[in-house]
């Protein structure tokens, strides 16, 4: 049994973490979910409603019943979620590997740092061929590719979730798809 003093002090803490007070952090928080608009459901989308629909009777076959048809359509759902998580994922990949002057945002820093030093009244004497050799270098090669997979991790982790979440609706729908066809035939 919970005493009544842990009772008060989970209460105070609770109203303590009411998440943003202010209207800009609930503005950025409402924000979040639309990131990579992976949670927009798949029919606010009239094209994707399409693609569902065409897919959804391909996998129920001519002459299916409504509930056939409806379990089709679930897993076709989960199949474009899919696949539109996974473009999501090979579009911001190849953009930074296509982009040839990327570099990491502590390399930006630190490049913007030396600059306003630089720019600073008593700075040190460096030639401007220095200076461009300095600020012109980009990770090239598998260099450029860790730099972008370790810059990006965190966006690719939400969209190995949006993913492993579209994988496990999949999974369901087609066993309970198959399920609805073991009893029609019986």
């Amino acid at each position: 049994m919970t005493s009544d003093r842990k009772i008060r002090a989970n209460r105070t803490n609770a109203r303590a973490s009411t998440g943003p007070r202010t209207a800009q952090g609930r503005a950025h928080s409402a924000r979040n979910a639309f990131r990579h608009a992976l949670s927009l459901p798949i029919y606010s989308n009239p094209a994707l409603a399409e693609e569902v629909e065409v897919l959804a009777r391909e996998i129920a076959g001519p002459g299916a019943d409504a509930e056939i048809q409806e379990l089709a359509r679930r897993v076709a759902e989960a199949q474009i979620d899919l696949c539109r998580v996974r473009s999501m994922r090979r579009q911001c990949l190849s953009h930074n590997l296509r982009d040839p002057y990327y570099e990491s945002r502590a390399d930006t820093r630190m490049k913007v740092k030396v600059i306003g030093q630089l720019l600073r009244p008593k700075a040190p004497d460096v030639s401007l061929a220095d200076v461009t050799k300095f600020l012109t270098p980009t990770p090239q090669g598998p260099r450029k590719f860790a730099t972008i997979l370790s810059e990006e991790a965190k966006q690719l982790l939400a969209m190995d979730r949006y993913e492993r979440r579209a994988l496990s609706r999949r999974k369901f729908a087609i066993r309970a798809l198959d399920d609805a066809r073991q009893k029609q035939t019986v």
